[in-house]
């Protein structure tokens, strides 16, 4: 199977949990940042014992999942996250409830439900998990991102800005000493603000890519069963 595409390192420790057919497994091998490729994996599988097609099958199982989007990203940590899940076909009403159900359980909100054009949605703030037709069938279509990391951001700006304007004007006015407290303080609040979001990002965005692949699997796992009137024919 020709596959270019990189596994994070969340997706690798899971391919070798299935290739090994362990409920868990630590990755063999230090995975770059960038991730690894089917052809680097098989290359580490194969250092400890795991047959290429092993390596293969289960690296086809997590891309039936779908694919992750890339993350946009703020002082070099993720500030959204995406994934795009190719379904068996498309969804009945009480199904897409059935999915539905499964979002507000999973990310423990209500949302709002909406179609238009044969297409349909549910959102909740950024949060957002959308069912539409392509060109070669169905898929799920789910994305959200950091909406208070912007607000953090831009207080931080706001807070630097402040304190180079004053440290600026008092120099002018050679100012020194206890007068400079107050610009220290503003430089240090936005320097808090931008390392606490920077520490709250990488988590926020891991458990959201792990509840969206839960529910690709679920969507999927719904969609795989034939249609009810299809079933009774």
């Amino acid at each position: 199977m020709a596959n270019d595409r990189k596994y994070t390192e969340h997706e690798v420790s899971e391919i070798f949990a299935l290739a090994t057919n362990a409920g868990t497994a630590s990755v063999p091998a230090p995975v770059e940042q960038e991730g690894l490729t089917l052809e680097e994996l098989q290359a580490v599988g194969d250092e400890v014992g795991l047959a290429p097609q092993r390596v293969a099958d289960a690296a086809a199982a997590i891309d039936a999942r779908g694919a992750a989007l890339p993350r946009r990203t703020m002082f070099g940590a993720p500030l959204s996250v995406g994934r795009v899940v190719d379904l068996p076909r498309e969804a009945t009403d009480q199904e897409w409830q059935f999915i539905v159900a499964e979002l507000r359980q999973t990310f423990g909100a209500k949302g709002e439900v909406s179609s238009h054009a044969g297409v349909r949605e549910w959102t909740n703030g950024n949060l957002h998990a959308v069912l539409e037709q392509t060109a070669d069938g169905h898929r799920l279509r789910l994305g959200t991102k950091k909406g208070s990391a912007l607000e953090i951001a831009t207080m931080a700006g706001a807070s630097f800005f402040m304190a180079l304007i004053m440290t600026i004007a008092m120099v002018a006015k050679a100012k020194t000493g206890i007068e400079l407290l107050l610009p220290t303080f503003f430089a240090v609040l936005g320097g808090a603000g931008i390392l606490s979001t920077r520490l709250r990002l990488p988590r926020w965005a891991d458990e959201r890519e792990r509840q969206m692949e839960h529910i690709g699997d679920r969507a999927r796992e719904l969609l795989s069963a034939p249609r009810e009137e299809e079933s009774r024919a």
